[in-house]
């Protein structure tokens, strides 16, 4: 069985929280794009944990886990990350973590370049999260990457290859920034120093990804961000860099040659959002607030507030189709138990007409939330494990969202537990 868990929306669904559940019954976890711009936070018996790099699926001793080609590596925070997790007595070996040696990874300068270019963007920002994926993806487009197979070089071809792309990179930097230029000796000890010490984790995941395949292993394939991040299919420029879509799944892993059995498509049981970029349905002033604080609303790997709004029908209903989702995880019901009225946004105004598509980053910009209000509920659900426990309302506002998205629900979290979930019959 082969599945996919993505984001339908801006990211930040509970993506980790539900790779975490399912990976029970799953051999092995693979993530297959992006970098450490984004966190999967996860609540379980070992305690709370917050992932930028590493699967989810790290946190279960019965997994491994894959860093696929697809991503971009921070190998200085990837040792960071690592050394947390075993402080808290989770074991990260080459057993159950394989990178990918063609990953490609995320250099100093690439951070530098990121936060030199947002500071000459001014308030014209993207809004990146400043750890270098845009420079790093577009390197490797550009084909001038330093990747894992590299760690592997005689010193003096490493030394050559990023002696010249350090000579291009500051072209850029020194040049065309005036910042201080970077010296390839620095870079050269910056790799040693992280890169060493991680050469045994570093495999050929297609092979390793076939064999386990041919051999009838489960694989889940743990996106980053969301559907409405996807650099194609996105807000934009306000996306990521890297294609967040379960198509790309196999593709990042470096088994272009597998097929999905099945996609998960997680989604908020209301909208949250990290960064610039249009939000028809955002929520301002104490109604924001309120909701913001209730669901603990700041970006793992930023800490920035997120813009949070009503449950977003249109935007909801596209990422799930350019998903593919064949199954919807609902998250964070229970933050909505206690309101009166819950807003949810049902269509956008568009130049004096009511729209029900997800247009592009400028029609969204020029766009009005249509609202609507569904009955709300004040009981506490985080002890309910049936549909039929829930309360009334409860029960009616999922199965609006399951009608308006199109999509079936399988999943309902009431909790950050992992026990607090209801799996639909």
């Amino acid at each position: 069985m082969l599945t996919a868990i993505v984001g339908t929306n801006w990211g930040d669904e509970g993506k980790g929280r539900m790779v975490d559940l399912l990976s029970e019954n799953y051999d092995i976890i693979c993530r297959y794009q992006g970098g450490n711009n984004a966190g999967h936070t996860v609540i379980n018996d070992k305690g709370k944990f917050i992932l930028n790099l590493l699967p989810s699926g790290i946190l279960r001793e019965t997994t491994v886990n894959v860093m696929g080609g697809g991503m971009v590596v921070d190998i200085e925070h990837l040792a960071g990350e690592m050394s947390r997790l075993q402080e808290k007595g989770v074991k990260v070996t080459p057993n159950n973590l394989k990178i990918s040696k063609s990953a490609v990874i995320c250099m100093p300068y690439h951070k530098l370049q990121d936060c030199l270019e947002e500071e000459r963007l001014a308030d014209k920002k993207f809004g990146s999260t400043r750890r270098g994926i845009a420079p790093v993806y577009a390197d490797k487009y550009m084909k001038k990457s330093i990747r894992m197979c590299d760690l592997f070089l005689p010193i003096d071809m490493l030394t050559e290859k990023v002696k010249n792309i350090v000579e291009w990179k500051n072209l850029t930097i020194a040049n065309g920034y005036k910042a201080e230029a970077i010296d390839y000796k620095d870079i050269m000890a910056w790799l040693e120093k992280y890169g060493d010490p991680i050469k045994s984790f570093i495999v050929d995941t297609t092979e390793f990804l076939n064999n386990a395949a041919q051999n009838g292993k489960n694989i889940m394939f743990e996106a980053q961000l969301g559907a409405l991040r996807d650099l194609d299919f996105g807000i934009y420029p306000y996306t990521s860099s890297s294609q967040t879509i379960a198509a790309y799944a196999t593709t990042g892993s470096g088994v272009p040659n597998l097929r999905l059995d099945s996609t998960i498509g997680i989604m908020k049981a209301y909208s949250s959002c990290v960064g610039e970029g249009p939000f028809v349905c955002e929520m301002f002033g104490a109604e924001a607030e309120s909701l913001r604080e209730a669901g603990g609303e700041y970006g793992a790997a930023t800490g920035r507030p997120r813009r949070v709004g009503g449950f977003d029908v249109v935007a909801s209903r596209y990422g799930a189709q350019v998903q593919g989702a064949t199954t919807i995880a609902l998250t964070k019901l229970d933050v909505l138990s206690g309101m009166d009225k819950i807003p949810v946004c049902v269509a956008y105004e568009y130049q004096g007409k009511r729209i029900t598509t997800f247009g592009t980053s400028e029609e969204q910009e020029q766009s009005k939330p249509i609202i609507e209000y569904m009955d709300g509920f004040k009981e506490d659900i985080t002890g309910c494990r049936k549909f039929s426990d829930l309360p009334i309302n409860a029960q009616k506002y999922i199965k609006f969202i399951e009608e308006s998205v199109g999509v079936p629900m399988g999943y309902i979290s009431v909790g950050a537990e992992r026990e607090q979930i209801i799996e639909m019959e």
